[in-house]
Parts: structure tokens; C-alpha cells; sequence
């Protein structure tokens, strides 16, 4: 039996090592579809992108969204505002 748990050890540690040091400089939060609603229906400014393809989007999308599919958001960094609400689904 001890001899299983050397694997899950090892593998523990090793995870344990990638782990990033410091706490991002933006940190990710989840929001559910209540809260984004909450924050609109407040008035905060907030950008909606939908990283879908835009074959995806013109199909459908939440109201205000606009198209920014995954593999353009590095290219299109700096179109994302730096203040404010930014949701990505």
C-alpha cells in the first residue's frame, strides 16, 4: 500500500511546483448570468466579448457583446478596456 502512494506523492509535488508564485496582476473571476445582468442593469461599464467563432455570434449572442474570436484576442489585446467589467464567454 505505501508503495501507491509514492506515485501520488511525486505527482503532488510536481503540481504543486508549477503552481504560478504570485497572485496574477488581474485576477479571473467567474460571474454567473444573474450577476453580469445585475452589473448592466446597474449602469457599469462593462465590455462583453464573445470569444465564439463569428459564425457563432451572428447565429446568436448576448445583447451588447461584440465578436472576438479566441485566436484574435492576443492580436486584438488592446482593444480590451483596461477599466471596468471584461467578460469573456
Amino acid at each position: 500500500m505505501g508503495r501507491a502512494l509514492i506515485p501520488l506523492l511525486v505527482a503532488a509535488l510536481l503540481l504543486g511546483a508549477a503552481a504560478p508564485a504570485a497572485p496574477p496582476e488581474y485576477p479571473v473571476a467567474f460571474v454567473t448570468v444573474d450577476e453580469l445582468q445585475g452589473a448592466l442593469d446597474r449602469g457599469l461599464p462593462a465590455d462583453v466579448i464573445d470569444v465564439r467563432a463569428r459564425g457563432e455570434f451572428d447565429e446568436l449572442h448576448i445583447k451588447g457583446a461584440r465578436s472576438m474570436p479566441l485566436p484574435s484576442v492576443a492580436d486584438r489585446i488592446g482593444e480590451i478596456p483596461r477599466t471596468g467589467l471584461v467578460v469573456f464567454y
